[in-house]
């Protein structure tokens, strides 16, 4: 199974019709991850894969719009006639099952525990399903935040997830064949280094020297279309937009 990704949704900070928040299906090295789970993510996830043909789920930080979906599983595993056979690995941020168990109104987080298998993520942690390798890079946001780097048969994708400007992400993506990242806000406010303009992604993308730059997570004032021409501007190098339903072999 070549590396490959398929946009399961892109939109920031809230979903619109047809585009769920960030989530998306990395397959490769026989092995299938979901990451990212925003609002919206699992109903397009049925698209492509049945959710309990799944390895694991790799939550890049707690904010809604990057894990809220992660309860909607939580309702089709427990409840909705999907049947997993073991509970699901998730690697998440410390706090991602009490935030679920919230919902239900519940401090203990044990009646998780038959549906997701959480294991806390921190820089420099991997994992590996079958031949696919999952290594986590510390990133800077306004809450704990890692970037993705998945491997395998010789392949590289590098995921920035939500980041502001940083060394980190730059050796994340370094050699990438493909590298997803966020170009959230048209310019930065005094002080704030929490998301990239898409200036910054072509920066990173040159820097780090990746083969194709695919720009995702467009915040409200701009249009994806005009993120990506920015940052193609900055990288000169291969850039396009990440679109829901796409399928790209790394």
């Amino acid at each position: 199974m070549p590396l490959a990704l398929t946009v399961l949704g892109t939109a920031s900070p809230h979903p619109q019709p047809d585009t769920p928040c960030s989530g998306y299906l990395v397959r490769g090295g026989g092995a299938e991850v979901w990451v990212d789970a925003g609002f919206g993510s699992f109903a397009e996830l049925q698209r492509h894969t049945d959710p309990v043909r799944l390895d694991a789920i790799w939550i890049s930080h707690l904010h809604a719009d990057h894990h809220a979906d992660l309860l909607a599983a939580v309702y089709g595993l427990a409840y909705g006639g999907l049947n997993p056979s073991v509970p699901l690995p998730v690697y998440a941020p410390d706090g991602c099952a009490q935030r679920l168990a919230g919902f239900f109104g519940r401090a203990d987080t044990g009646f998780l525990s038959g549906i997701f298998d959480f294991r806390k993520l921190y820089d420099g942690h991997t994992a590996r399903h079958g031949d696919l390798t999952l290594t986590a890079h510390a990133v800077t946001h306004d809450v704990e935040a890692y970037g993705l780097r998945a491997a395998a048969d010789g392949r590289v994708l590098a995921y920035s997830g939500d980041t502001g400007p940083c060394a980190a992400l730059t050796q994340l993506a370094r050699d990438a064949d493909l590298f997803l990242c966020e170009a959230d806000i048209d310019v930065h406010r005094e002080g704030e280094q929490v998301h990239l303009t898409p200036e910054d992604a072509g920066s990173v993308a040159r820097e780090a020297a990746v083969r194709q730059l695919l720009v995702t997570h467009v915040g409200p004032t701009l249009t994806p279309e005009a993120a990506t021409t920015r940052a193609a501007s900055v990288f000169g190098g291969p850039t396009a937009a990440a679109r829901v339903g796409e399928t790209r072999t790394v």
